[in-house]
């Protein structure tokens, strides 16, 4: 691997699913410039960046021994101090007021930290703002929308996924538009299947569209791991969802999406994918977005790809 700008980089990163994947962006760039990457994050996260083939290798977060990294004078772990010794460069976007992690870290013998913002602020796009410690490592983000090439699953024909929760109330339209929506499409498109997601922080959205059960056509992907939901996601044709985390998914794997915002800012959260467009809700309020305005852009933006003969998803092919 001659060439390259860096040898051992570890990234490390908390947060949500929506946070780790704007964060994307910076692992793609940082694959590039270094012999070895790896990330310290929530399990799960780290097995979907390795699955895309965006790093090396990884570990949990969630050690319990990290804790001693947080507290001044406490006794840290020698496997965890061998281990952030081993590299070369740390960026780190943990939340860090009074620098101890940073202080505990560099006295354990990492030999480069930078930090970044461990929550984007207004302003400019959330992946500018993460992606900007690469300029101090003299790396250049080329890949704003970078994507997640996964291994995938058996194609569903006609599969347009819906996602109808998220992890804030605000965020969230309401339930009998989603059900409004479903039947619309079933009704419209009798050669489409519907798939539905839902976690368990979105079982009262899920039990509202509890009678679609009955449908052949309609599938629920519920509580699935995150591996596999990204398998099976990237074989939708479509997708449609709120500002979540499984949005960023759907748009990353390079699903064509429709999102629909409410009272956060998509010039800073929303996915900046070409294949991903955005309905607006008036006044910032989801409850003021009808049915039929998320129909007809649905019919304009998705439609004419989830009809097309040939899948648009091409680069999440089944293997």
């Amino acid at each position: 691997m001659a060439g390259k700008l860096l040898r051992r980089t570890l990234v490390i990163r908390g947060g949500a699913l929506g946070d780790f994947l704007l964060t994307l962006p910076v692992l793609h760039a940082l694959r590039q410039a270094s012999e070895h990457l790896e990330v310290l994050a929530y399990p799960q996260f780290v097995e979907l960046a390795r699955s895309g083939g965006l790093i090396d290798g990884g570990r949990s977060i969630e050690y319990g021994p990290m804790a001693g990294f947080f507290a001044r004078g406490a006794v840290q772990d020698p496997d965890l101090r061998n281990y952030f010794a081993s590299f070369d460069v740390v960026l780190s976007y943990l939340y860090d007021p009074d620098g101890i992690f940073a202080e505990n870290l560099r006295a354990a013998g990492a030999k480069r930290l930078v930090t970044g913002p461990h929550k984007p602020a207004g302003g400019a796009h959330a992946i500018d703002q993460l992606s900007s410690p690469l300029g101090e490592l003299g790396v250049k983000m080329e890949e704003k929308s970078a994507r997640l090439r996964l291994p995938a699953e058996a194609a569903r024909e006609f599969t347009m996924a819906l996602h109808p929760g998220s992890g804030s109330r605000a965020k969230n339209w309401a339930s009998a538009n989603w059900h409004e929506l479903a039947k619309k499409f079933l009704a419209a498109h009798p050669d489409t299947r519907l798939a539905v997601i839902g976690g368990e922080a979105d079982r009262s959205a899920l039990e509202a569209l509890d009678d679609l059960r009955r449908s052949d056509r309609v599938q629920f992907w519920e509580n699935l791991p995150l591996a596999g939901l990204a398998r099976r996601l990237g074989t939708a044709r479509g997708y449609i969802g709120h500002d979540t985390g499984v949005s960023h998914l759907a748009a990353a794997l390079g699903v064509p999406s429709l999102l629909l915002f409410g009272p956060t800012d998509p010039a800073v959260w929303g996915p900046p994918h070409a294949h991903v467009a955005v309905v607006r809700a008036p006044d910032n309020d989801l409850s003021q977005l009808g049915s039929p305005a998320v129909f007809a852009a649905a019919e304009k933006h998705l439609i004419p790809r989830l009809l097309a003969s040939v899948p648009q998803n091409q680069d999440n092919p089944v293997r």
